[in-house]
Parts: C-alpha cells; sequence; structure tokens
C-alpha cells in the first residue's frame, strides 16, 4: 500500500538527505556546481541503512546528495543548506536515534515547508511530533530488498518529485555507496504505460483467457468509476458522467499513471461488488469513486480514493466550488489522487493547458459538449448523431476555440456523412468534418484527439490514405492513456499493412480498457486483416460477451468462418447482425458459394435498392466473389468517385482476393495512396 499523503499537498513524498551533522561543522565541502536531486537526511548511528537507501536511489538514476560528499576545504553548513533547497526530494530516516537530533529535525522541516519531504521510518519508529500527519514508508523490514513493495514505494515517491519516472542504471549498482558520485540527472526514456501493454501477438486471445488482466496490477494503475449523480434531477446524469471522464482525461495526462478506459470503468456503475473484486477484475491498485451535487451555480463533488488490495479507504476529500470554478476543481482532484498516490502531476498538467487538453474556460460552452458528447456515446440512431451535433455547435458557438468539441464535431459529421446516401451530401460533410478537425489541431496542437479526428476524417472522409498517416501518428505519439486514440491508430496500421503496429497499439487498448467490447471488435478486425481468422473469431465472440448488441460484431465473425469455408455457422452469424450492410453482402457471397445465383442476385438487388451508392463498396465485394470481376472493378471506380469509405478495406480485403493481379486494382491501391 503506498503512503497517504496529506490532502492539497501538490508534491508526493518525496526524499531528504543529508542530515546526521554529527560530523564536524567546520568540515569542507564539494565545490562542484552539479545539483542533487536527493537530499538524505539521517543520523550517522544509522550510517548503514543510509548507505542501502542511497544504492536503492542511485540504481534507480537519481542524484544523491549526503554527508559522506564532503570533502576537505568544504564549508560544511552553507553546502548542505545549499544542497537541501536544491533538492527536489527530501528523504528523512526517521528512527529512535534520528528522532533526537537537531539537524535532521530542521531538514525534515525544510522539506516539509518546500512540499518535497519522503519520511521513511528504519526501525519501525513514529515521526516526531510536527510529523505525524506524514504516513511514513515503513521500511524496517525491507531496506535490505530493493524489490519489495516499500523499497519500490520510496523510487516512486521520489520519482513523483522529480516528475519524471525512475531510469535504472546501465548496470547492477555493486560498488560501495560511499564512492558513489551520480553525475547523470534522470531523463524521461518512456512512458510506463508503454510497458503495461498485454501481450495479443502471438498468443491471441491468451490475454484475457488466462486472466492477464486480473493478474495485472501496476502500482500507479487505477480507474475512474463512474461518479454518482446526488443532484435529485435524472436529467443531470451526462454531467457527474462527463465530470468523470474529464477527471479521467486528467489522470491520464500524468505519465507516471495506468488509468483504466472509459468503457470498463463504466461497467461497475452502482455496482454491488466489493472494492477488491473491481480491482481484481481491472487489473488495477486503486479505485477512484465519487458523487457530484450539482444545484444553481454550486457544485458539490465528494471523492474517495480506495486500495484495491485491502480494500481501504486510503483518501477522501469534498470539493464545493462555484460551478464556475469546475475546471480548476478538475485539476485539483486529478493533483490530490495524483499526490496519495505518491505521484505527482506533471506543473502544467491542468485544464487552463488548452494546447493539449483541447478544453474550454465556460461552463456554459462545457455543459453543451457535455451534453453532446452523451449523446453521441449512445450512438443509437441518425436522430442522436443529429442532436449530439447540434450540442456541439453550441458549445462552438460559445467558445469557438474549444478544441475538444471541435475534435467530437468533426467525428459526429464523418458518421452523418458516412450513413447518408446522397453523394453531394456525404461529401460536404466530410469536407467539413475535415476543416473542423484542421481547427482543433490549430487551437490545441497538442491535443491527441484532434490529431486522430483529423486522421479520421482524412483516411474514411476523403480517403486519403497516406495523408492520413502523419496525423494518426501524431495521436498516437500525444496520447497517454486515450483508448479511443490507441484503437484508431491500430486500425488504421491494419488497414494499411502495418501489422506489427496495429497489434502493439491494440495491445496498449485492451490493456487500459479489457471491459470495453469495440476494442475487442478492433482486435478481431486486425486479425482478420492479418488473415488469422480462427483468433479474429474469438475476439468477436469476447467483444459480444461484454456487449451482446455490439452491432456488426456478427457479420465480423460471419466473414471469418466464411474465409474459413465454415458456411453454415456463417450463415447463423449474418442472420444475426442487425447491420444489414454488413449481414446482406455476407448472405450474399454466401449464396454465391454455394452456387445459388438467383438468390445471389436477389440480395445483391436489395443491397442496391436500399442503400444506392452508400454500398458500392459492398457490391463490388459479391461481384469479386461471384466470378464477375470487370463489374467489380467498375463498381470500386464508382466508389472511389462517390468516396464511399468501405474503400478503407482495400489493400487487405480477401472478399477481393480474385482482383489482386489485375493492373486496374493495383492501379486503384496506388491512386488512393496505399502503395
Amino acid at each position: 500500500m503506498l503512503p497517504r499523503w496529506p490532502t492539497g499537498w501538490s508534491g508526493a513524498g518525496a526524499l531528504s538527505d543529508l542530515n546526521s551533522k554529527d560530523a564536524d561543522p567546520a568540515a569542507e565541502a564539494d565545490d562542484t556546481n552539479e545539483a542533487y536531486g536527493v537530499f538524505l537526511s539521517y543520523s550517522r548511528s544509522d550510517r548503514e541503512q543510509a548507505m542501502k537507501i542511497i544504492a536503492v536511489l542511485d540504481n534507480a538514476g537519481f542524484t544523491v546528495w549526503w554527508d559522506g560528499l564532503l570533502e576537505g576545504g568544504e564549508r560544511f553548513a552553507e553546502t548542505t543548506a545549499t544542497a537541501l533547497d536544491q533538492a527536489k526530494a527530501v528523504v528523512v530516516l526517521w528512527s529512535k536515534t534520528s528522532i533526537g537530533s537537531h539537524w535532521v529535525h530542521d531538514e525534515a522541516t525544510r522539506g516539509r515547508q518546500n512540499g518535497r519531504l519522503v519520511p521513511l521510518s528504519i526501525d519501525a519508529s513514529e515521526p516526531p511530533l510536527g510529523f505525524g500527519q506524514f504516513q511514513c514508508i515503513d521500511v524496517s523490514n525491507s531496506i535490505a530488498d530493493p524489490a519489495s513493495p516499500e523499497i519500490q514505494a520510496v523510487v516512486r515517491a521520489v520519482a513523483a518529485l522529480h516528475h519524471k519516472p525512475p531510469v535504472p542504471r546501465a548496470s547492477p549498482a555493486t560498488a560501495n555507496p560511499a564512492t558513489v558520485k551520480p553525475a547523470i540527472p534522470i531523463t524521461r526514456r518512456g512512458l510506463l504505460i508503454g510497458g503495461a501493454a498485454v501481450a495479443i501477438v502471438g498468443g491471441g486471445l491468451a490475454a484475457w483467457q488466462g486472466g492477464i488482466f486480473e493478474a495485472r496490477n501496476a502500482s500507479g494503475s487505477i480507474a475512474v468509476l463512474p461518479f454518482a449523480n446526488f443532484s435529485g434531477d435524472p436529467e443531470q446524469a451526462y454531467f457527474s458522467d462527463g465530470l468523470t471522464t474529464e477527471i479521467r482525461s486528467e489522470l491520464s495526462r500524468n505519465a507516471l499513471l495506468q488509468v483504466v478506459g472509459q468503457t470498463s470503468s463504466n461497467q461497475f456503475r452502482d455496482h454491488s461488488e466489493d472494492a477488491q473484486t473491481i480491482a481484481r477484475t481491472l487489473g488495477v491498485s486503486f479505485l477512484l469513486e465519487g458523487n457530484v451535487q450539482k444545484s444553481g451555480d454550486r457544485v458539490k463533488i465528494v471523492t474517495e480514493l480506495t486500495d484495491g488490495s485491502s480494500g481501504l479507504s486510503t483518501w477522501s476529500q469534498t470539493f464545493e466550488r462555484p460551478l464556475t470554478d469546475v475546471f480548476a476543481v478538475q485539476a485539483e482532484i486529478a493533483t490530490a489522487v495524483a499526490s496519495a498516490l505518491s505521484i505527482a502531476m506533471d506543473a502544467d498538467a491542468t485544464i487552463q493547458n488548452r494546447g493539449e487538453t483541447g478544453g474550454t474556460n465556460s461552463v456554459a460552452a462545457f455543459d453543451a459538449y457535455l451534453r453532446g458528447r452523451d449523446l453521441f456515446e449512445l450512438h443509437i440512431n441518425d436522430d442522436s448523431y443529429h442532436q449530439a451535433l447540434a450540442k456541439f455547435d453550441e458549445a462552438i458557438a460559445i467558445d469557438p476555440d474549444y478544441a475538444a468539441a471541435r475534435a467530437l464535431r468533426s467525428r459526429v459529421l464523418g458518421v452523418i456523412g458516412n450513413q447518408t446516401n446522397n453523394t453531394r451530401e456525404r461529401k460536404e460533410l466530410y469536407d467539413d468534418s475535415v476543416r473542423e478537425a484542421q481547427r482543433a489541431i490549430e487551437i490545441a496542437p497538442k491535443f491527441a484527439a484532434g490529431h486522430a479526428a483529423f486522421g479520421h476524417a482524412l483516411f474514411y472522409g476523403r480517403l486519403d490514405v497516406r495523408g492520413a498517416g502523419k496525423p494518426f501518428e501524431q495521436a498516437y505519439e500525444l496520447a497517454k492513456s486515450d483508448v479511443d486514440v490507441f484503437s484508431r491508430y491500430a486500425v488504421y496500421s491494419a488497414r494499411t499493412g502495418r501489422f506489427a503496429q496495429a497489434e502493439a497499439a491494440i495491445q496498449r487498448a485492451v490493456a487500459l480498457d479489457p471491459l470495453n467490447a469495440s476494442v475487442f471488435k478492433s482486435a478481431g478486425n486486425i486479425k482478420y486483416a492479418i488473415g488469422q481468422y480462427e483468433e479474429a473469431i474469438a475476439f468477436g465472440r469476447k467483444a459480444l460477451e461484454l456487449n451482446p448488441e455490439r452491432s456488426t460484431v456478427h457479420g465480423d465473425i460471419g466473414n471469418a468462418y466464411l474465409m474459413l469455408g465454415q458456411l453454415q455457422l456463417a450463415k447463423a452469424e449474418f442472420e444475426a447482425e442487425t447491420n444489414d450492410l454488413i449481414g446482406l453482402p455476407g448472405l450474399a457471397i454466401l449464396a454465391s458459394r454455394q452456387g445459388a445465383s438467383t438468390e445471389t442476385r436477389r440480395l445483391f438487388d436489395a443491397i442496391v435498392s436500399k442503400h444506392g451508392d452508400n454500398g458500392l463498396y459492398q457490391q463490388a465485394q459479391i461481384l469479386a466473389q461471384w466470378g464477375k470481376s470487370d463489374a467489380a472493378l467498375a463498381t470500386l471506380e464508382r466508389a472511389r468517385k462517390a468516396t464511399d469509405s468501405g474503400l478503407v478495406y482495400l489493400l487487405n480485403d480477401p472478399f477481393l482476393e480474385p482482383l489482386r493481379g489485375n493492373a486496374g486494382y493495383q492501379a486503384l491501391l496506388e491512386q488512393l495512396g496505399f502503395v
């Protein structure tokens, strides 16, 4: 269990060094200007234990100042004060001896005042009066074990105050700590989240079948469960849900945190399971819960952080503010939670940093955005998408520089465009989608979702395969825990034949959102594109297990069964598919394979009649499988002119295999930018 830090403290436990000062004040010091990240404070009689802590911190890549670095001719008090003031972390070793040391008290006080204190107990002693509010990390039984949870908690606490993860030395530290004088400050070598990916490549469904999600309880992992709506008005649920999402987004921007995605977290809305069960299911160490009461121009937010291993509350706080301060509260909650986890938020990680968050300072715009997002995520029908669009329009009218609203408006425009049968109207909607995403990026250049929206608009809307690559790559690079960005990048990579990148990205998405049916659907689509049909079916089954109503998944499974030659199983899946633009083509191809030409024609005509130019790609698939290659190629060309988004499947669609050697097919691949 990580230490519990006081509410409102911006740091998170820090290490203090120097201490003992039983040494001669006239002792001389090192003349170097090198800045030390950690100041170690201890009593001279505890030197042996101090050496072990120094070795651990040095191995983790931190520069440590301790009194053993003082050299002849150095003015002791002056050098100590300078090192103490410059240190990012002040680690204090409390013991029966050091509790009585004035030097240690003074150094610990300085660390406390500067918000850099990381107190340790090396013999189970309680801290002295004035320091009891800071829970010590008790290392009395684990100081000799660098891999112990307690020692690792110390390393995380120091890393938090450096705002960077630890960077282990290239070789094990076997030297005497007294001879070590680190000269290389800690540097960021990658996000922890990258190392948290669950292995899917080559293992198919081994990740979830083997229970890997239950086993993964990374120390910096947290799930933000849906905050309850205590406003007394069910219509205000959008606000509590939206606030939950924003807090989750704030936490996700911290590179030292692994934050479970929204879909998986939302599975436990109004839950009856205990905290330990939920944490085990989601594979996290901590849960953040709360409730929101919005009344007039004020908002009250109650939050609680629970240790998933013990089920005990480790931190709680109530925030009551004017509604106009809701953005500051979001950032304040995220910072307080991170501090409680001994992981400090980046100094600029607030909702005001609009270049990264895409946020707004307008409560009215924020409210409209939350309502629009709530409607969009329902995915009910065309009406809900148009209602969402109206809300995003309202948000942008209030705050034209609201990048998050523009990014989602771009997404909605693309969805509406994809559903219309009118070619001219579809192109106009797609163009508007592109412009909106571009504007979002101009406003917030580091907003990952804006770049993802731009890539999506170019790829699906304009069929600009090459052009979509750069924004998708930028989105993936900027995203920290954005499951949607990871999934979209993964699918784009698969469609363009970059399967290694696709699988790496979808692994990250699955690890962060293990109960998200759409993520498993995407994983299945990637396996299908690779040609691993049995694994594609298994991922599809997992998606349906999580959400039996998820559209298009039965069709995905049916396609895989078709490729495996299991026609009766394929038929059952196509008949279960609720999206007939997926189900009908599958049944038509099935009929063609069975030699039922009349039935193939009937189904083909039904698609033409119902979907018109919006179903051209599916018509080409049927024609290719029906043995009518020339007609299939002509239909694909019509699809290109109509900007049919189905063409994003062109490169590795097995239904178009009969066309692979055709010059016209190759020319189309080149024209769209696949090759």
